[in-house]
């Protein structure tokens, strides 16, 4: 399997991807190790996940050189996704105790009631490639500190950083028998879909967490599915800072090149305000600075995958063709690597492709709305159900109107952001499950009611 810089072309490193022989044999191991591994108690555990979360801080420099070359993202944003996993984990280490012990429900002389979360038993995580720090720890480590062994399969486009997580982990004082990763693609996956873990938990594109969800169905097993989304966002014509505004927005549009599940993907301004905001959007689009991720200040790197290039000129031309106004972009960048220019699309409508297909690029459409009756009406009209946004000067305001939105996620005055304490779920076709709070922890486990007279 080669490796590709997306932002060079050059083959980085080759890798021998796993075959079912191989892939057996860890799942072997981690089957043979899981007792053992949930038998330690949970302060042995956490004590390794935290020598993992020291070494992440230890070794940022180095894993975020390795996560650019393979996935694109400028180098800061590298930076930020490591310092992001870390907060999360240390999340996840101080609550674990309280979401994962023994919970009394009645305690009287006569009865004693409780619930107990054991492990899941062996789970198999196939991951992402946009964030894999992220996405990893949302799913490994809660599974890891819940008892579970783990076989964790990263992305194809980011596999170095998967060995590296691996490496971390086992330097941690992990067993080999509570984690393995499996090398490959698409092939691999399917070998995993056929084993027989004991949950299965994804993070990826709608379509493949359909597949996923319909192969491991009979196995009758935990089936977690964090897939994409066509995230709206409103402006109202009350804001305090339209620039402002519009400057914050725009970031949550184009980070990590709209490479992100909960990237704003639409937009919706009140016609009051649309022009001024469009004009400030376009300003601060045009003032990123774009070339290799490696050189300080790229906000805008290469596309991770070079087949979304063409996705996304055709999500320009069928808008330009559908009447839209292509004010920036449109195209792919100069040079060598995936690069496609920032684009912003004005007069769009919500029959155009831009505005109901998952675009994953630096590309967005804003239209015009008359009111807030017609800016819910335009965010409903998606199959996806993942976050929506709203800016506006009242909180009443925007939560009458997220309170209409079928999200797993609303957002006041912010957005594009994850918090470890909140459940980050999807609806519709933006998945199944939640991942990270108390749910997510509790994800990895198998609750037992215990009744007790005495």
């Amino acid at each position: 399997m080669n490796i590709i810089n997306p932002a060079t072309e050059e083959v980085i490193r080759i890798l021998q991807e796993d075959d079912k022989v191989t892939l057996n044999k860890k799942y072997e191991l981690l089957k043979a190790g899981q007792l053992q591994w949930s038998k330690k108690n949970l302060t042995e555990r956490l004590a390794v996940i935290h020598r993992f979360y020291d070494l992440l801080g230890a070794e940022q420099e180095v894993l975020a050189g390795i996560l650019t070359s393979e996935v694109g993202k400028p180098l800061q944003q590298s930076r930020n996704e490591i310092n992001g996993a870390k907060t999360r984990i240390q999340w996840m280490m101080n609550n674990a105790e309280k979401y994962l012990s023994d919970e009394w429900v009645t305690d009287t002389e006569e009865l004693k009631e409780k619930i107990s979360y054991d492990a899941l038993g062996v789970v198999c995580n196939i991951s992402a490639w946009n964030y894999p720090y992220l996405v990893g720890v949302n799913v490994f480590i809660p599974a890891l500190i819940a008892g579970n062994t783990v076989m964790y399969k990263p992305s194809e486009y980011a596999t170095l950083t998967g060995l590296e997580i691996e490496k971390l982990l086992k330097k941690a004082g992990l067993p080999d028998a509570a984690f393995q990763i499996a090398v490959g693609g698409k092939l691999v996956g399917e070998e995993l879909l056929d084993m027989d873990f004991d949950g299965y938990f994804f993070t990826g594109s709608y379509q493949t967490g359909k597949y996923i969800y319909e192969k491991v169905a009979l196995k009758m097993v935990p089936c977690q599915l964090e897939l994409g989304g066509k995230d709206p966002l409103y402006v109202a014509d009350d804001v305090n800072d339209v620039a402002a505004v519009a400057g914050g927005t725009a970031d949550g549009a184009f980070y990590n090149n709209g490479q992100s599940c909960c990237a704003v993907e639409r937009i919706y301004v009140h016609e009051k305000v649309y022009e001024e905001y469009v004009t400030a959007f376009l300003k601060e689009v045009q003032s990123w600075k774009k070339g290799l991720p490696t050189e300080e200040g790229v906000y805008i790197g290469a596309l991770t995958r070079k087949e979304q290039l063409e996705v996304l000129e055709g999500q320009v031309a069928d808008a330009v063709a559908k009447g839209a106004s292509l004010l920036t972009g449109g195209k792919r960048g100069a040079g060598e690597g995936y690069n496609f220019e920032p684009t912003v699309l004005s007069n769009v409508t919500n029959d155009m492709k831009v505005m109901q297909e998952e675009s994953f690029g630096p590309i967005i459409g804003i239209m015009k709305v008359k009111d807030d009756n017609e800016a819910i009406a335009m965010m409903q009209d998606t199959t996806y159900g993942l976050t929506a946004a709203v800016y506006s000067r009242g909180s009443d305001r925007a939560e009458r109107i997220l309170s209409q939105i079928d999200s797993g996620s609303g957002y006041w005055n912010c957005c594009d952001r994850v918090s470890a304490g909140l459940p980050w779920s999807g609806r519709k076709h933006s998945g199944i499950g939640s991942t990270l709070s108390h749910q997510g922890l509790r994800a990895f486990t198998k609750p037992k009611g215990w009744h007790m007279r005495g």
